[in-house]
């Protein structure tokens, strides 16, 4: 059986996905600073407003407001402890606008960078970084997610750890995106 984002691929030329979460939040009052991932809690109806609008605009595929939704992250903000139960709402709320559309939409789980240097350059070791990432992805699979989205990452030992970390916690499809500079080498020089 083919999942969602397959049966989309396999009937459409091309998918739409949808734009930055964080500046339409910041548009919404999020400060600078502000740990984005709280306001699935906070303020859902205006995560769900955001999503609303992407998917009114033609998106097939929304993400998730989870982008910093790692344990590494959230530690920044004291949120730490509160991973599992971040990404889940995040989930849960694109679930629910992606149910609501008028036409197919895929729901992306937004796993974005630890903010951590992996070793042995920084501290960051390879197994702690895959219990982040699992962490996080269990959280988005209880929410309802279709994919889980690796997004904007530098490091190619990180990408390992995260598609780790996500095969650990469930056996969702996994998208896995870096991000280059102009000369076509990520920050890490990959």
């Amino acid at each position: 059986m083919m999942n969602k984002l397959e049966q989309l691929l396999a009937t459409h030329d091309y998918l739409i996905a949808d734009g930055g979460m964080g500046t339409m939040l910041m548009a919404a009052g999020l400060e600078q600073g502000d740990p984005p991932e709280m306001w699935n809690v906070l303020h859902p109806d205006r995560i769900r407003a955001v999503h609303r609008g992407y998917i009114e605009a033609g998106s097939q595929i929304i993400l998730t407001n989870s982008f910093g939704g790692t344990r590494f992250r959230l530690k920044l903000h004291k949120l730490q402890d509160r991973a599992y139960e971040l990404n889940k709402a995040a989930a849960e709320l694109a679930r629910a606008a992606a149910d609501a559309a008028e036409h197919p939409v895929v729901v992306g789980g937004s796993i974005g960078p630890s903010g951590e240097i992996m070793e042995p350059i920084g501290a960051l070791c390879y197994n702690e970084a895959v219990a982040g990432f699992a962490e996080q992805a269990a959280g988005l699979a209880a929410g309802g997610v279709d994919v889980l989205w690796i997004e904007t990452m530098s490091d190619i030992s990180e990408v390992r750890a995260a598609v780790q970390g996500c095969r650990e916690a469930t056996d969702l499809p996994i998208v896995a995106t870096m991000t280059f500079d102009t000369n076509g080498r990520t920050m890490m020089g990959i």
